[in-house]
This record gives structure tokens, C-alpha cells and sequence, in this order.
């Protein structure tokens, strides 16, 4: 009787709203029901039912408390052709473009039937007449959403059966980022907000909604909303054909953000070190700021490895990351011949400062420190790209700056350079190094006026810099031992100069500079005649010894142009030449010099102060007068274009600089070689950069320089002891497009980049590609996976020859052609090449092949080296989304050079 009561209220609420209802329908007719009056009275409603939730009525129907009603708020539905009561049925349908709307609940589908009695709701596509089905159900409650063919949903328990769902979770895996994954299901129960259980789904994140390229079956899986999916049995699927990839049972993480996880590792084999595993490991979010991921290989050899990498982020303050790598190599086995371990590592640290947190402090990282053959005999994959790394260097910086005026900016830096080629595996440091240096100060000038004249113009500064420097080797390093040679020293440095106008034309510059050393080492020779040697001794102790130096220069700029008609092609040819003269004096600092009496009884000079970091400081007096002349030549050509009104200017020589001095202090050989250096464009976008030295001095049949002119000893005015020639250009497909000019100067006009700046980056979509759709997604999608006759390619070569005759050697040391490119055979594939071929040598340089295939939802790529120390080739296909990057096959060869 109690859902009697219900029902009736439920049907007065309808029959009320009937009225206003916008939908058509049919009038209701009266039915011929006899009314028979029930033995049991009770109220039809709650007092307060069809009341707003605001309004209160004065007068109390009933002091008891009321049971409160299953259905808990209003529900709303429409519909575009009809809405329907059956009072027989106890039901109200709803039809075309059908919505009901309860709560957090949104059900939208073609067909909508509700169950007034039983509060039920079952939704359904639309049927036309010739039998094609249009507006899916779809479902919404809270965040969550599901598109299925039909679906049964109760008000009162919240539950669902849901046939044919098709959902989309976006997930991902710690700092992989996010994806989505599409679910799909033939049967789903709903058993409350956060659980439903699947059966006979499909798991894929192919962007195809209807046919997906792959999906892994799950028989039976429990599904947990932007959490997880357990499943159990489950097998991948790859158009539609099973394969093999099976698991007993798997879990599916769908959580966004950073989550702590395993990470997959990749299988293989090794020839000389068995099988193995690589990359796995553990991901775990420590805070919202910092992540750390900790992976390792393993061999059945015994060899193993295990690196740390942490990434760390804080918005407009600082970000960065730490990595450390350790590897211990084993080869064969121990006890045979060709055994060996070897134990390589590496250090990297990159820490960046977003310039709004300090505006005037900052601190920066960049550390790259390890094994010198770390690269070269790794076997991880991950470290391939970087087996042509011939050096490690390091820098950590803090720097402050003092804005008060004198400002003062100080820094502190420590730095690390390694050669990873040289026998020696040398390591330079400096720890710490400490610079600071004072604003230019005017002290005859107001800090705002206009400064004119020598005596306003007249300006110094101050700075100085501080270093302990370190040199050692890779066996000492991290010893005590790399500190027994460390060298500690400081330079206190005060430049000081003006510049003036001289008959208006000339600019002229005065110069001087003075320098205070200070070393915590000095040195002690004497000639011990027992021994017949000179033993050095090390002083330890603060010592200082001072130089200074002055100087000066004149220069101008003298313009030249010739005209030739502005009916001529070339208009006119300018040419600009700014000569300058300069002559610089160095006193003597003999003061600074002690001396020994040897074994044959000549006195022998030297300074205490060799071992400085600085220099020592100059026995010989300096004196000598230096010469440039810089050029540029440019023409003003008649445009092609008939409507412009203005001629082109074209480069002919950017730049054309020729040098020398002469030391009038030198006992001999005072001229010192012509250096000449030039750069030109005369080839639109070709380069050509150009360097030759002279030398005006003769050589004997030794090879040495005499002071002798080559033009005296029978020779030319100068002889050419080097040259060297380099450029460098790009080609791709844009520049032979019909109208490709025409696009291009427009690009430019608007900022837009240069197509043949970058040849190693495709410019993406071409004239001439295939016609572009919108799939469900919203993507592009290609038409036609071809490009007929367009096909884009790019090439960029660089050429390189130097030339040597010092001792009359004429001789090509140098003669390479270095050539790299892509080429996108469709919009799918691609092929890149990068190599090089000695013309000296006739060989070719390290040669390297790469093989690109897009297969939708997977990737596919094969890199070979066919040649060469690092001969070797790989293989890997997998899938793109991060949900699943763990489903992948790669497979490798070994190096040539450890084979």
C-alpha cells in the first residue's frame, strides 16, 4: 500500500506538468475506470512536495515525521517529436532527440522509456526506415560519460546495465604524461559510481573509434573510473587477428598525473653477455614539485647497470633535473682470455632559474662529468645519439648583481672540461672561480649629461677575478691526489681610457690598462753541482707582482661609390673601407726576474712567478704599431619586379679584413704575417667564409723564418703559409615549387621562418599533399597516405678545405663534404641520412641511416650504421600512447669495435 501512495503522488506530479509540456502529443482521453475508494487513508504527498526547495509553508499538515520519498529531486525531461504517457504501463515515452536530466544523472538518446513505478529509465538508439540507427545514448553521471547502444539505469539504486559502451579515460604514467584510452564493451554493470564490470571489452588508444588497428580483449574486467582496470585473461588483437601477447591477468592504471608505477624493461639478448633486461624499474612521485625514476639492466653474465633521474619544477621560481648512470661491463667469461670488466659512469645536472624570481641574482647548472668511454661502451640504447661526444664540460654559476650606483655584478662559477679521445684523459677545473667587476665610471661628466671632449670622455673601471685551477686525470679524479698541483691566484685589473674627434673625421682612442697578480706560489731555481742539475723549488706563500700597458688608435670610414646608370642592371656598386691605426707600448719587468749561474757558468734568468694562472710577467720591452683595414661591397640593383620603386641592395663582400703589425722592439722578423679574412654571399643562400695568412719573410732549407723578405730571396711580396675555405647551403623541395619565390619573400616580409634555413626539421604540410579530413577526434586525417609526384625532401651539405704551406709542404690537409637530409617518401614514411666523404682520404665519414614509419598507433623505426667504428643497426616498433609504451619489440646488433 506504501508504494501505492507513491505511485499516486508520482502520477499527480505528472499529470500536473502535462500541460505545459512543448512537446507533441496526442490528447489524453478520459479512461472508463470506476473510481472505488481505498479502506485505508493516508495523505497523497509530502505537504511540502511540489514546493520550491526554498519555500516553506506556515501551517503544518502533520507534526509526525514524513518518510522520505525514493525519488530525491525533480526530474526533467523533453523530447523533439512526442512524449508519451501510458497510465497502462506505467510508463512515459520519449522520442527524437530524447533528455532527462535527475540530479548529477544526464541521459540524452534517440528512444527514452521511464518506468515511473519501478524508477527505471531504458534509453536506445533511433531506427529510420531504412533501418540505419542514429543518436546513441549517451550517458553522463558526475565526470563520468559512456556512449552506449542501449542502457537500463535505476533512480532509486543507482545501478545500470549498459550494452555496447564506449568510453574514454585519459591517463598516464608519471612523467610519460597523459593519453586517452578508449574502453569498449559489450555487456557493462554498473554497480555503483565508481565501479562497473565489464565483459567481452576491448582496451585501445587508436584514434579510430570504429575500426581500431589494434586493442587487447579482456574477457572480464572490473572498470574503476580515471583509476584502474583489473582484468583477467587478456590478449592483444592487431586488426582484428589475435596474437600471441597473452597475460594470465593485467592491470591497467588510468590515473592522470604523476603516479608512482613499474616501468617496463625491454628484453634482449647480447652475444657476449647473454640475455638481458633493460630500462626497468620503479617511477615515484616524491612531492608536487619533485619525481624520481630508478632503472637498471641486468645480463646473465654477471654484467649490470642502474641509473637515477630525478626532475624537479617550481613554477616561476626554478626547475631542473639530476641523472647518474653506473655501469659494470663484464666480457666472455672468467677464465678465458678475452675476459675484462670495466666499470663506466656519468653525472648530469641541469638547473635553470626563472629570471622573475630574483631580478638580480641567479644560479644556473650544467654538469656533464663521467667516464671518458662512457658513450663509446655502453650498451644501453638510450645512450647511442651520443657516441660522438668528444668532450664533457661543466659550468655551475651563481652570480649577484648590486644595483647602486657604482653598480657591481659578481659572480662565482665552477667548471669542468674533459676530453673523452686524448690518451692522457686530461681534466681542467676550476673550483671556484670568483669574478666581480664595477660599472664604467665618468669622473668629469655628469652620470645623464652629454659627454664631449677628451677630459669628459675619460672613463675606468675595475674587476677581478679569482680562480683555483685544477688539473689532473681520470685515475685522480675524485682523489686527494687531484689537488697536489691545484693553483690558486687572483688579477686586480683597472682599464682606463677616452676618445675624441679629430678634424671631424677621425676617431681617436687612448687606452691603458694596469693589473695587480697575486699567486699563493712562487718558484726558486739554483744549479746543484753535485747533482750537475738545476733543481726548482715551490715556494708556498703570498707573493704579487704588477704590469700595466698603454695604447692608441686612430681610425675613419671612407665611402666610395660608383654609378653607373639607372637604366644598367647594376646601378651602382658602394664600397666602404674603415682603416685604423693603432700602436700599443708594454714596458719591461725585469724588476720582477731573478737569475742562476749554470753548469757552464752563463747566468740564466727567470721569474718566480712561472706557475701563475695569470701569465708572468714580460722581460722584453713591447712596442708596436698595428694596422687593419675592414671592407664591405654592396650594389644596388634593378629590381625585377617592374612596380617596385626602389633598387635591391645585394652583398657582394659582407666583410674583407686584412691585418698585420710591426714590433719595433724585436731584435728580428718585425712584421708580423698578413692576416687576411673575408666572408661573402655572392651565391644567394650559399655562404662562403674564407681565411689566408701571409708572411712576408723568407724561409731557409730548414723550413725557419730568416730576416730576409721573400720578395728579396727571389719570392713573391708575401708567401701563403694557409688558407682555409668553408661553406655551407640547404636544398628541400619548396625552393623548386612553381611560385615557391613568391611564397617565400612573403614569409619573410611577415617574420615567418626561412624554408631552407633548417634542413633536419620537415616544415610540415606541403603544397601538393593530399587533401586533409576531420575524423571524430577532430584530427587530421590523410585522404590518400601518398604524395603522387610531390614528394618533400631536404639536404643540407657543408663544405670544408684547408690548406698548409709553412715549410713549403703545399699540402691539402683538410678536404671533406659533410651532406645530411630527409627525404618523406609519403606522409608516413621517412628516410634521413647523415654523412660525410673525405676527398683527402677517399673514405667516407660516419654514416648513418634512419628509417620512420607512422603506423597510427604505433611507431616504427630502424637507425643503421652500415660502416665505420660504430657499425651496428636497431629495431624497435611499439606503440605511441604512454598508457601502453611498455607493448614494444626492438632488437639490436652489437658495435663493430666490440665484436
Amino acid at each position: 500500500m506504501q508504494s501505492n501512495k507513491h505511485l499516486l503522488v508520482f502520477l499527480f506530479v505528472l499529470l500536473c506538468g502535462t500541460a505545459s509540456l512543448v512537446a507533441q502529443e496526442d490528447p489524453i482521453m478520459p479512461l472508463p475506470i470506476k473510481a472505488i475508494q481505498d479502506s485505508i487513508t493516508a495523505p497523497l504527498m509530502p505537504a511540502n512536495f511540489l514546493k520550491g526547495p526554498n519555500e516553506v509553508d506556515s501551517v503544518e499538515v502533520d507534526s509526525a515525521a514524513q518518510k522520505q520519498p525514493l525519488l530525491l529531486d525533480k526530474i526533467k525531461y523533453k523530447a523533439k517529436d512526442y512524449v508519451k504517457l501510458s497510465q497502462k504501463d506505467n510508463k512515459i515515452y520519449l522520442y527524437d532527440e530524447a533528455e532527462i536530466y535527475y540530479q548529477d544523472t544526464e541521459l540524452k538518446a534517440g528512444v527514452i522509456v521511464m518506468d515511473y513505478v519501478k524508477n527505471e529509465v531504458y534509453a536506445g538508439r533511433m531506427r529510420d526506415s531504412t533501418g540505419t540507427f542514429s543518436q546513441i545514448p549517451y550517458f553522463k553521471q558526475g565526470d563520468n560519460e559512456v556512449r552506449p547502444d542501449s542502457i537500463r539505469f535505476n533512480f532509486d539504486t543507482q545501478k545500470a546495465l549498459i550494452w555496447n559502451s564506449r568510453t574514454e579515460q585519459q591517463a598516464g604514467l608519471g612523467q610519460l604524461g597523459s593519453d586517452a584510452m578508449k574502453v569498449y564493451a559489450e555487456v557493462t554493470k554498473k554497480e555503483n559510481d565508481s565501479v562497473y564490470f565489464l565483459s567481452e571489452a576491448k582496451l585501445t588508444t587508436s584514434k579510430d573509434t570504429i575500426d581500431p588497428d589494434y586493442y587487447i580483449r579482456v574477457r572480464k574486467a572490473k572498470f574503476v573510473p580515471k583509476k584502474k582496470i583489473i582484468a583477467g585473461y587478456s590478449n592483444m588483437y592487431i586488426v582484428d587477428v589475435p596474437t600471441p601477447i597473452a597475460l594470465p591477468f593485467a592491470y591497467f592504471p588510468l590515473t592522470t598525473g604523476r603516479v608512482a608505477g613499474l616501468l617496463f624493461p625491454t628484453f634482449g639478448n647480447d652475444p657476449q653477455r647473454g640475455y638481458f633486461l633493460q630500462n626497468g624499474g620503479y617511477y615515484l612521485p616524491i612531492s608536487e614539485y619533485v619525481d624520481l625514476s630508478v632503472t637498471g639492466d641486468f645480463y646473465t653474465n654477471g654484467s649490470y647497470g642502474f641509473r637515477g633521474q630525478s626532475i624537479y619544477a617550481k613554477r616561476y621560481n626554478f626547475k631542473g633535473n639530476i641523472n647518474f648512470s653506473y655501469e659494470n661491463l663484464i666480457r666472455s667469461q672468467k677464465g678465458f682470455d678475452d675476459y675484462s670488466r670495466t666499470s663506466n659512469y656519468n653525472i648530469r645536472i641541469t638547473h635553470t632559474q626563472d629570471p622573475k624570481a630574483s631580478p638580480y641574482s641567479r644560479f644556473s647548472a650544467s654538469v656533464n662529468l663521467g667516464s671518458s668511454q662512457y658513450y663509446t661502451n655502453s650498451l644501453n640504447q638510450v645512450n647511442r645519439n651520443n657516441s660522438q661526444t668528444n668532450t664533457f664540460a661543466s659550468s655551475i654559476s651563481y652570480s649577484k648583481t648590486f644595483p647602486a650606483y657604482p653598480s657591481v655584478n659578481t659572480s662565482l662559477t665552477l667548471t669542468h672540461t674533459q676530453n673523452t679521445r686524448s690518451e692522457e684523459r686530461t681534466i681542467n677545473m676550476s673550483l671556484p672561480t670568483f669574478q666581480a667587476s664595477m660599472e664604467r665610471i665618468f669622473p668629469f661628466a655628469k652620470r645623464d649629461g652629454i659627454k664631449k671632449g677628451i677630459l669628459q670622455n675619460i672613463n675606468f673601471q675595475y674587476d677581478v677575478n679569482a680562480q683555483n685551477s685544477i688539473t689532473t686525470n681520470e685515475e685522480d679524479f675524485f682523489t686527494s691526489k687531484m689537488f697536489d698541483d691545484a693553483k690558486i691566484g687572483a688579477r686586480h685589473r683597472i682599464p682606463i681610457g677616452t676618445n675624441f674627434k679629430v678634424a671631424k673625421y677621425l676617431s681617436v682612442s687612448l687606452n691603458g690598462s694596469y693589473e695587480d697578480v697575486w699567486t699563493l706560489e712562487t718558484i726558486r731555481r739554483r744549479y746543484v753541482e753535485e747533482e750537475e742539475r738545476v733543481v726548482t723549488d715551490t715556494i708556498a706563500g703570498f707573493d704579487r707582482f704588477n704590469r700595466y700597458n698603454l695604447g692608441a688608435s686612430i681610425g675613419t670610414v671612407v665611402y666610395g661609390t660608383f654609378n653607373f646608370g639607372e637604366d644598367k642592371k647594376i646601378q651602382a656598386i658602394r664600397h666602404v673601407m674603415r682603416p685604423s691605426i693603432g700602436y700599443s707600448y708594454t714596458p719591461s719587468f725585469e724588476q720582477f726576474y731573478d737569475s742562476y749561474i749554470d753548469g757552464d757558468g752563463d747566468e740564466v734568468q727567470y721569474t718566480p712567478y712561472e706557475t701563475s694562472i695569470y701569465g708572468r710577467p714580460s722581460l722584453s720591452k713591447g712596442s708596436s704599431l698595428n694596422f687593419s683595414l675592414q671592407n664591405t661591397l654592396e650594389a644596388k640593383v634593378r629590381d625585377k619586379d617592374s612596380t617596385a620603386t626602389e633598387p635591391r641592395k645585394v652583398s657582394i663582400l659582407s666583410n674583407l679584413t686584412l691585418s698585420t703589425s710591426y714590433n719595433f722592439e724585436a731584435d728580428s722578423l718585425k712584421l708580423s704575417p698578413f692576416n687576411l679574412s673575408g666572408s661573402t654571399e655572392i651565391i644567394k643562400k650559399v655562404p662562403i667564409n674564407f681565411a689566408a695568412t701571409f708572411d712576408p719573410y723568407a724561409i731557409d732549407n730548414n723550413g725557419r723564418r730568416i730576416n730576409t723578405l721573400n720578395i728579396k730571396n727571389g719570392g713573391g711580396l708575401a708567401r701563403l703559409t694557409s688558407a682555409r675555405i668553408n661553406t655551407g647551403f640547404s636544398l628541400n623541395s619548396e625552393m623548386f615549387k612553381k611560385g615557391a619565390k613568391d611564397k617565400k619573400e612573403e614569409d619573410d616580409q611577415q617574420g615567418q621562418p626561412d624554408y631552407g634555413a633548417n634542413p633536419f626539421e620537415l616544415q610540415g604540410a606541403r603544397d601538393g599533399e593530399p587533401h586533409f579530413k576531420k575524423d571524430d577526434a577532430g584530427t587530421d586525417e590523410v585522404d590518400s597516405p601518398t604524395y603522387r609526384t610531390d614528394i618533400p625532401w631536404d639536404v643540407r651539405l657543408t663544405y670544408v678545405a684547408t690548406y698548409n704551406n709553412r715549410n713549403r709542404e703545399k699540402e691539402i690537409t683538410n678536404h671533406s663534404l659533410m651532406f645530411s637530409g630527409n627525404v618523406q617518401l609519403t606522409p608516413k614514411w621517412e628516410v634521413g641520412f647523415n654523412s660525410g666523404y673525405d676527398l683527402k682520404n677517399k673514405g667516407f665519414a660516419d654514416t648513418r641511416f634512419n628509417f620512420k614509419r607512422d603506423l597510427s598507433s604505433f611507431r616504427l623505426s630502424f637507425d643503421w650504421t652500415p660502416f665505420g667504428r660504430y657499425e651496428r643497426w636497431y629495431f624497435f616498433i611499439g606503440i605511441k600512447s604512454s598508457i601502453l609504451s611498455d607493448l614494444k619489440w626492438e632488437n639490436r646488433s652489437q658495435p663493430f669495435s666490440r665484436r
